[in-house]
C-alpha cells in the first residue's frame, strides 16, 4: 500500500493526525524535497528507508514505488497533495500496475496564510468565492488571468506567481480594478520565519522584490474585512426565524 501524505504547508504541527501516524508506521517514506519541514521525518523509525524526490524524474519515481509498494510506503507531498502535486501522474502508474494506494489530505499554504493573516475568504457582501490558481508563465494555466479576474467579486489565492507580479497588475488595472484593491503577500506561510508584506496592486512589488522562494499572493476586495451584508447564521431575525420552524414541528 502507497500512502500519499500531506505534509502541511510549513508548521510541522499542522499535518493531520492521521498523517503523523503514517509516518510512523511507515517502512519507506518518498518525500518531495526542502520544504517538506525535516522535523516530519525525525517521527520515522531508525530502519525506514527515506528518500528525496525533488532530483528524481518520473521513471525514477516510479521505478522507487515499484521496488517498495509492497511495504508500508508513504509518498509524502508538501502542503495538500491534491494542490499542485503531480498525485494525477503518479496515481495513474499505480493504477495501472494494480498497485493499492490512499490520500491523506492536509492543509494547503492558503489556509494556513489566512490563519497568519487572520482572515476569511468569504466575507457576506464582498466575496464568496475563493478561486486558488496560478498566474500563466513559463508553465501553461488553460484559464488566462483576464477570465479568472473577470470574477471581480471573488477571492484570490496565487500559487508559484511571485515573479508576476507585474503582469497581475496590468491585468488587474486593465480591468477596472482600483489601484488601492489590497494585494499582500505570504512569504513561507506558517513557517518559523513567516514574513507577511500587506499593500495594494500598486505597491505592493516594491515590498517584495526581494523574495526569489515560497510566497502566496492574496488579492481581492476580501482582504479589508469589511462585511457588507450580516450573516444569516447569527442575524437576530434569522435566530426568530429558525426558532418559530423548531416551535411549529
Amino acid at each position: 500500500m502507497i500512502h500519499f501524505v500531506s505534509a502541511g504547508p510549513g508548521d510541522p504541527e499542522l499535518i493531520t493526525v492521521k498523517g503523523m501516524r503514517a509516518l510512523q508506521n511507515a517502512d519507506v517514506v518518498l518525500y518531495t524535497g526542502s520544504l517538506v519541514p525535516k522535523e516530519l521525518l525525525t517521527w520515522c523509525k531508525k530502519e525506514c528507508i527515506i528518500e528525496n524526490s525533488a532530483d528524481m524524474e518520473y521513471e525514477e519515481i516510479f521505478a522507487f514505488m515499484q521496488k517498495y509498494h509492497h511495504k508500508n510506503f508513504v509518498r509524502l507531498h508538501t502542503g495538500d497533495v491534491s494542490l499542485y502535486s503531480t498525485l494525477a501522474k503518479q496515481v495513474a502508474f499505480l493504477e495501472e500496475n494494480s498497485i493499492k494506494y490512499d490520500v491523506i489530505p492536509g492543509v494547503t499554504a492558503a489556509f494556513a496564510a489566512a490563519a497568519s493573516c487572520g482572515i476569511e475568504f468569504t466575507v457576506p457582501g464582498v466575496s464568496q468565492t475563493l478561486i486558488l490558481t496560478r498566474i500563466e508563465g513559463k508553465t501553461p494555466n488553460p484559464e488566462k488571468l483576464t477570465q479568472l479576474l473577470s470574477n471581480k467579486h471573488s477571492s484570490f489565492a496565487f500559487y508559484l506567481s511571485i515573479r508576476l507580479l507585474d503582469k497581475l497588475k496590468t491585468t488587474a488595472l486593465e480591468l477596472g480594478y482600483l489601484k488601492d484593491t489590497p494585494c499582500w503577500v505570504v512569504e513561507r506561510a506558517s513557517w518559523a520565519d513567516e514574513k507577511l508584506y500587506k499593500g495594494t496592486i500598486s505597491t505592493i512589488k516594491e515590498q517584495v522584490k526581494h523574495i526569489k522562494g515560497v510566497a502566496l499572493i492574496l488579492f481581492g476586495e476580501f482582504l479589508r474585512q469589511e462585511p457588507k451584508a450580516d450573516s444569516h447564521l447569527y442575524a437576530k431575525e434569522y435566530k426568530k426565524e429558525s426558532q418559530r420552524r423548531s416551535k411549529s414541528l
